[in-house]
This record gives structure tokens, sequence and C-alpha cells, in this order.
């Protein structure tokens, strides 16, 4: 069978026009990732490398406490300390269980921030300053 005008995606195509069954009838345990890997707020700030597709090295943050901060009337960033965790609009449960994640409002020396980074992804937490 040709491939040139069949082939659709990751499914080989029947000349009748019909998609071919799938490859395995169930899922395998290796392929579908694991567990969600959420940074929490703690004293000491602990990181892991983590191989991802490819051979990549991927940083993970597991416990954080410094924030990269952005102050937009000054237009500069500062480091400095997350004194806690406000809220979550994703998840109100991750702010009690002191759950970091993209668009949690935190408490810094500063002042209230929305945080903008995927810590959990990046491994740092970056945030803006909210007016």
């Amino acid at each position: 069978m040709k491939l040139g005008s069949f082939y659709k995606g990751r499914d080989l195509v029947k000349p009748s026009g019909g998609k071919k069954g799938r490859v395995r009838k169930t899922k395998k345990k290796a392929l579908g990732g694991g567990p969600p890997q959420i940074p929490k707020l703690g004293d000491v700030e602990v990181r892991i490398l983590e191989r991802v597709r490819g051979g990549n090295v991927k940083v993970r943050a597991r416990v954080v406490r410094y924030v990269n901060l952005y102050l937009p009337k000054e237009r500069r960033h500062v480091k400095t300390k997350i004194l806690s965790i406000v809220s979550t609009p994703p998840n109100p449960d991750y702010a009690r269980r002191n759950h970091i994640v993209k668009s949690a409002i935190i408490q810094t020396e500063f002042g209230k921030a929305v945080v903008t980074s995927r810590p959990g992804q990046v491994g740092t937490v970056d945030a803006i300053l909210l007016e």
C-alpha cells in the first residue's frame, strides 16, 4: 500500500477510506505518565532532575521558598521570600495544602503577587506583584 494520500495522522487508512484497527486493545501502564509533580512551600528548596522524552532533562521543583518577583512600577526583578499562599483559583484545596501552581496568589515580603510560571515544570517560581 502506498503511504501517499492514504496517510492521515498516526492511523493508516484503507483504500476504501476506512481506518485500520487499533494496534493494542488495552493501554500500557508505561505510557500513562506519572503522578502530578506539584511543589510545596517549605524551608529548604528541593529540585530534582528528571529525564524526559528525547533524552532531555527537566528540572522540577519539589519544595520552594523563594520567588523571582517582578515589580511593574520599578521595572525590575527581585528575589524575595514567599511568606504564605493566599489562594489558588484552579483548585482551592491547593492553598490549604501549601501547593504552588500557576495563577496562585502568594504573599511575599513586597505584598501579594500572582505566580506566572509552572514551578513543577520549570523548577522556578516567577511572579508579578499585584498593584
